[in-house]
This record gives C-alpha cells, sequence and structure tokens, in this order.
C-alpha cells in the first residue's frame, strides 16, 4: 500500500501548495489513521476539544511532515485562540506517536524565553494570559482511553437588540467630539466629528516596522491627534477609538509578535518585553488628548472592521447581525474580526494572517522572509497567510506568474530580491500598479485576485475548523476591494473552494450610517479605505459589553 503522505511529499516537493484542511479531511478517511483528540483550555478557561487523524509514516521525511501537520493544527489554534494549556490525548502505547507528540514541547520552545517560529504563539498565550492572571501555557499528555467529550457546546450567543445598541452609539455619535484612528502597517487614517458631521479625513504613510522603540510608533499617532485638533480647531477630544493591528484585549495591545514591532524585536539595546508593555500603556497615551472624563477604546483591526460592518447594517435597517458580524480586512496583510451576536468582540488573539494553511511550496521556503519570492512570514519564520493574501503575497505571485509585471518596482541586493524602499517606498505604489493591469483584463494579473479569494477561502476552512461561526458572510475592507474587478476576482477564486461563502465589500454600497454617508460622498476617499476610522468613531460610542 502506497504510503498516504508520498502524494503530498511530492507535490509539496514540486513547488505546488498542499492545504492543511485537505490533510485533515484526507486523514480522517484513512482508515489506518490513528486518532488524536487536542483538547485546548483557554486563556479565559474555556475547554473545547478538535480531532485529528495522523496517519503512520515511512521514514524520517515522512515523520517530519506529520510532525509539520499536528504542529500547524497547534499553531492555528493558539493563533485563533489562545491558550492556558493543549492536552493532547491519543494510544499513548504506540511509541512513534508518542515521540512525536512528545516533540510539540521542543517546537514550541516551552523552555525558551525568546521564541522563534512556532513558539511565538506561546508568546503571544503567555502574554495575554499574563494580563488576565492565568499560568504560562502548558502541552500534557493523556491516553486516549481515558477521554471523556465534554459536555456539549453551548447554542447561540445570548440573544441581545444588538441592532438598537449600535444605533443608540451611532446617536451619541453626534453630541462629541471624536476622532477615529485606523493604524496600518504602510499608513495611518483619521476622521473626525463633532456634533454629527464628519469634519476631517487624513492618511499618513509610515513604516512602523523600522522604529526601534516603542515611542517611535506612538509619538507618530500623538502627533497626528495634535495635527486633526489643530485642524478642526478643538482643543481635546471627547472620545477616541483606535484600530490597531495587533492583539488587543480590554483595550490593551498584548499581542507583540506582528511586523509592526520588528524594530522593536531587533534592537538589542532593549528589553524587548519591557518596551512592548509601553504598547500596552497607548490608552493612557492617548487619553492625554481627550477632555477629563473622556474615554479611549482600541481594538484589533479586524474587530473594528466587523464592528463597522454591523453598525451599517444596523443603521441601513437589514437584518443580518443574528449570526454575527465577520470582517476580514485586506492590504498590507490580513486583518480578521469577529462580533458576536451578542455585541461582543471576543476575547481571542484571532491572529489569522500567521495560519499555516499551505504545508507544501517546498522550493519557496528556501528564500529568505524578507525575499519577496518567498511563502514565509517575516515576523515568524514560518509559511503564513500573511504570504497568501495580504500586498506581499501579490509581489510574490506576479513574480511567480509574469516577473515583467514587477519592473520598475524591484532591487535585487545580495541575492534579496524585494520592492523598492528607498529614497521612495513603492510597496503601494505596486500593489495599486497590479490591480490595475487586473482591471485592465492582463490574465496574470486577474489570476493574482483570484488566487487571493481561494487563500482566503482555505484560511476559511480553518476558521470553520477552530472557531465554528454562525454566519457565512464576510465582510472584506483595504485596498483589495476598492476596485471592483479586483474584488470580483477574489469572489471567483473564493467560490472555487469555498462556494457557501458570500464575501460583501466594505464599500459606498454599504455606506449607512450618518458618518459613512458623508464619507462616501467626500472627494479623495473611499469607504474601503477609511471606514474603519469612521467605525472607530462609533466603536469609541459603543457601550463596552464585558
Amino acid at each position: 500500500m502506497e504510503s498516504f503522505y508520498k502524494p503530498y511529499l511530492a507535490s509539496a516537493g514540486a513547488g505546488e501548495a498542499v492545504w492543511l484542511g485537505d490533510l485533515r479531511a484526507s486523514g480522517a478517511a484513512a482508515p489506518e489513521a490513528e486518532r488524536l483528540v487536542l483538547r485546548l483550555t483557554g486563556c479565559d478557561g474555556g475547554r473545547e476539544d478538535f480531532p485529528l487523524f495522523l496517519p503512520p509514516w515511512q521514514g524520517d521525511g515522512e515523520r517530519d511532515f506529520a510532525l509539520s501537520i499536528l504542529s500547524a493544527c497547534v499553531f492555528n489554534l493558539l493563533s485563533a485562540r489562545g491558550g492556558r494549556e493543549l492536552r493532547v490525548f491519543f494510544r499513548t502505547e504506540n511509541e512513534a506517536l508518542a515521540g512525536l507528540v512528545g516533540e510539540l514541547e521542543t517546537v514550541f520552545q516551552l523552555r525558551q524565553s525568546v521564541r522563534r517560529g512556532y513558539g511565538k504563539a506561546v508568546s503571544v498565550s503567555n502574554r495575554i494570559g499574563a494580563a488576565l492572571g492565568a499560568q504560562p501555557f502548558a502541552f500534557a499528555q493523556e491516553d486516549i482511553g481515558r477521554y471523556a467529550p465534554l459536555p456539549p457546546r453551548e447554542g447561540k450567543a445570548a440573544a441581545c437588540d444588538l441592532g438598537n445598541k449600535l444605533r443608540t452609539a451611532a446617536e451619541k455619535g453626534k453630541d462629541v467630539f471624536c476622532c477615529g484612528m485606523d493604524v496600518g502597517g504602510t499608513d495611518v487614517k483619521l476622521a473626525v466629528s463633532r456634533g454629527g458631521q464628519l469634519l476631517y479625513t487624513r492618511e499618513y504613510d509610515w513604516d512602523p516596522s523600522r522604529s526601534p522603540t516603542a515611542e517611535g510608533i506612538i509619538a507618530p499617532l500623538l502627533e497626528l491627534l495634535d495635527e486633526a485638533l489643530a485642524a478642526t480647531g478643538g482643543q481635546r477630544f471627547d472620545a477616541i477609538g483606535l484600530s490597531f493591528p495587533d492583539v488587543v484585549i480590554r483595550d490593551r495591545i498584548l499581542g507583540g509578535e506582528t511586523p509592526k514591532t520588528r524594530g522593536l524585536r531587533d534592537n538589542p539595546a532593549l528589553d524587548y518585553e519591557s518596551e512592548f508593555r509601553k504598547l500596552g500603556g497607548l490608552k493612557d497615551r492617548l487619553l492625554s488628548r481627550c477632555v477629563p472624563g473622556g474615554r479611549v477604546r482600541i481594538t484589533n483591526d479586524g474587530n473594528m472592521a466587523a464592528f463597522a460592518a454591523a453598525m451599517e447594517l444596523a443603521c441601513g435597517g437589514e437584518t443580518g447581525l443574528e449570526g454575527g458580524v465577520l470582517a476580514h480586512t485586506l492590504g498590507t496583510d490580513l486583518g480578521s474580526g469577529w462580533l458576536l451576536p451578542d455585541g461582543r468582540v471576543p476575547e481571542l488573539p484571532l491572529e489569522m494572517y500567521d495560519f499555516l494553511v499551505d504545508l507544501g511550496s517546498f522550493p519557496q521556503r528556501r528564500y529568505a522572509p524578507t525575499d519577496l519570492r518567498s511563502v514565509c512570514n517575516e515576523n515568524s519564520g514560518l509559511p503564513g497567510a500573511r504570504r497568501y493574501l495580504g500586498q506581499a503575497a501579490c509581489y510574490r505571485m506576479a513574480q511567480e506568474l509574469e516577473s515583467a509585471m514587477l519592473d520598475g518596482f524591484t532591487e535585487e541586493t545580495d541575492g534579496l530580491l524585494q520592492i523598492q524602499s528607498s529614497p521612495r517606498d513603492l510597496r503601494k505604489p505596486c500593489l495599486e500598479h497590479l490591480m490595475a493591469l487586473a482591471e485592465e483584463g492582463k490574465p496574470e494579473a486577474e489570476e493574482i485576485f483570484r488566487r487571493i479569494g481561494r487563500h482566503l477561502a482555505q484560511v476559511n476552512r480553518e476558521m470553520d475548523f477552530i472557531l465554528h461561526p454562525e454566519t457565512p458572510v464576510r465582510y472584506l475592507y483595504g485596498r483589495f476591494v476598492k476596485r471592483a474587478r479586483c474584488f470580483e476576482l477574489i469572489r471567483e477564486g473564493c467560490a472555487e473552494v469555498m462556494p457557501e461563502l458570500r464575501l460583501i465589500a466594505a464599500d459606498e454600497n454599504l455606506a449607512c450610517s450618518p458618518l459613512m454617508r458623508q464619507l462616501a460622498q467626500r472627494p479623495g476617499v473611499t469607504v474601503a479605505q477609511f471606514g474603519q476610522a469612521v467605525g472607530a468613531i462609533y466603536y469609541a460610542m459603543m457601550e463596552d459589553e464585558r
């Protein structure tokens, strides 16, 4: 009998993708596969079981591939949900499988103070756990003969009149002087309103990953607030809402493993944990630009996208909130957010841009993560979703499909191929160029965005497995959807893999709230670009559901 792993390894060696969702499905159908159950205890103490089936392997290469399947499943669980403990139930008398499971502690570097690769998900879990009073993450093993299923998961989240809560927040926005900020990897967007009128929008290009200190990230945000105050004639804001691209729980930035803080991590002159905690105190720094008694609310950029979509649905009078709202931002990176049906933002990492979805593409892994031909995320060194969905994915696929599409945008130094960043940063212009080519009908450029759609579906396969969302609708924000043709291509690709998903562009058609309607009429800006900044204004007005 041919080994289960042989055809997958052949595809991987040939540079083809091998999707984790396919491996799980075919493993579950293999009669010779060993059953494992991964029981995750979350940072909040809640527990959930996840099944996995691993067929037997032959030789070291197949064993390494089996370990990569197990490690990827664990990594994705921690990236999405965080955790205190991962208990693996399996047949412990199987010595080969016991050895594989026993390697997880080494793979995830539990005993190291500085972690890389898979260990980064543990570091995020530990930072969240410390903030919530939990112990550091740990692995545990138990024989599957002692496994007892957990009680059934609770049904849908408690019902509430989410639409009214959202509309109440929108009404409050009519009485205040408020700023919404959307912090990204290549730019920061601001929107300011007073008395229900959108007064000001601003886009500021930056590269936070180059800052060697936390202050180098915080100071520009404060300066932008000061500029906005000066431009609108204000002294202090009543409220500030902030969308930030990292794990944010209870208004505190807690993740610390995104590319935005690479400069801090690489700075040998400081202790990273101490320096990163300064970003966790950003709320207090923002409060200095607010009136006494003012408020600041911060959440992850993906969660802000989900909230903004929910606000527009509520103000438009449509249904669509019953199963909660899920949104993705497609731009520099992939952002993913979730608003539960009861109005809460779940206290989860939701770092889905780090998901491991392709366990193949071996030749593309050999490039350095900073090389545009690599499938490896810069922050982890692993083949993560950022290189399948963000702007870096577009550069990689353009080089692969027809390298001439990147003429004039690249530079190669010592064998490292990159998009030019100096004297002018060409990352955004290059993406706009590729989008324009797709809009003009160039087949190779169109294929880039179809692949983006297929890859988005693969990420959502993982999301369904791990998070069990109650809605098949995904709202998309960001530069990737501001051109209608590119969005249609993304939808086409997604439908090839998950036809049940319904993608909706967060564009002018979703502009229903008073401020968003004003944004849609504002020259020189789009809802797809500034929707999260406007959503942040409303988020500052939303009552905390904790």
